[in-house]
């Protein structure tokens, strides 16, 4: 298995980032995809989840109306579109996949919101 995350960045708040996720090793269409992140000092939290189809998709309370999680099974991608980005959102955003009892993840994307 095999998450590679691109897309983080330094924005202004109220700014925008579109995060990637590159997946490979594993039957990725039948899979459900999540997006973690992790702040400093602070535990790895669920940011937003998809089903394999793409149709169900779960948000954090924190997010919810602002991130928008979507996936191309063609393409083998998933994406994490944040949209009015506040300071808090800060942190390392982690791409996820659990297949069976295994739990992999990506190395991790740093976005930092900040003035």
């Amino acid at each position: 298995v095999q998450l590679v995350e691109s897309g983080g960045d330094l924005v202004q708040p109220g700014g925008s980032l579109r995060l990637s996720c590159a997946a490979s090793g594993f039957t990725f269409s039948a899979s459900r995809m999540s997006w973690y992140r992790q702040a400093p000092g602070k535990e790895r939290e669920l940011v937003a989840g998809i089903s394999s189809s793409g149709a169900l998709k779960n948000y954090a309370d924190s997010v919810k109306g602002r991130f928008t999680i979507s996936r191309d099974n063609a393409k083998k991608m998933v994406y994490l579109q944040m949209n009015s980005l506040k300071p808090e959102d800060t942190a390392r955003y982690y791409c996820n996949v659990r297949l069976g009892l295994d739990n992999s993840w990506g190395q991790g994307t740093q976005v930092t919101v900040s003035s």
